[in-house]
């Protein structure tokens, strides 16, 4: 399930139409989506909440309580900037798999956003996963060339010390939202399993995707 807005703008996002102009796309009724799952209930275990960014919907955590209800497992994917919405989360045990996109290094965030980033609060969101007991995290950085290399492995390395898993992923040019960012060439594959190489000194696991 994809929800519409993000309080991001990030020039290299996948989702451009649900981050700029969610209204264009048709809602999906809660009834409809209920109906349809129980005619697939033998099929599906789980889902995943994606967006756009999930955690700025205020209707989430009621969301996600229906879906457990019906015993489904939830994987929520998200930036991380709205702690309060992820410590909620985590006391009413409604959520099995937490995926966080850690973008960059904390000080150049304000290059993913038309406003300032409130920084401390992914700081907040990332202690609050590793503390989290009964869940799986991974934490996950798209690797672009200009955005990411050895010296924000090592400041990201530096936030998500001790966590459980990061992984870092190939970057896709030809689906970002800016087209200026369409034209970046990604990182060989030789060079980004250099840079999962240099992350596993902070981390109890790296992986590789997209390779």
């Amino acid at each position: 399930m994809f929800t519409g807005g993000c309080n991001l703008t990030c020039p290299f996002c996948h989702n451009a139409g649900l981050v700029l102009d969610p209204d264009a796309y048709p809602s999906y009724p809660l009834d409809e989506l209920l109906a349809d799952l129980k005619k697939r209930q033998g099929f599906i275990d789980g889902i995943v909440i994606s967006g756009g960014e999930p955690t700025i919907d205020p209707g989430l955590p009621a969301f996600i309580s229906t879906l457990k209800a019906r015993g489904l497992q939830v994987k929520l994917d998200t930036n991380g900037l709205a702690p309060a919405v992820i410590e909620e989360l985590l006391r009413e045990q409604l959520v099995d798999y937490y995926a966080v996109d850690i973008k960059t290094s904390l000080n150049r965030y304000g290059e993913l956003h038309t406003a300032p980033v409130n920084v401390n609060a992914l700081g907040r969101t990332v202690e609050l996963l590793k503390q989290a007991e009964k869940i799986e995290v991974e934490f996950r950085t798209t690797c672009i060339p200009h955005l990411v290399a050895e010296k924000e492995i090592d400041e990201i390395g530096g936030l998500l010390k001790d966590a459980p898993l990061w992984v870092l992923q190939q970057y896709v040019p030809e689906h970002a939202m800016i087209a200026d960012w369409q034209e970046y060439t990604a990182y060989e594959p030789e060079r980004l399993r250099a840079l999962a190489v240099k992350a596993e000194a902070y981390v109890d696991q790296v992986q590789v995707r997209g390779i």
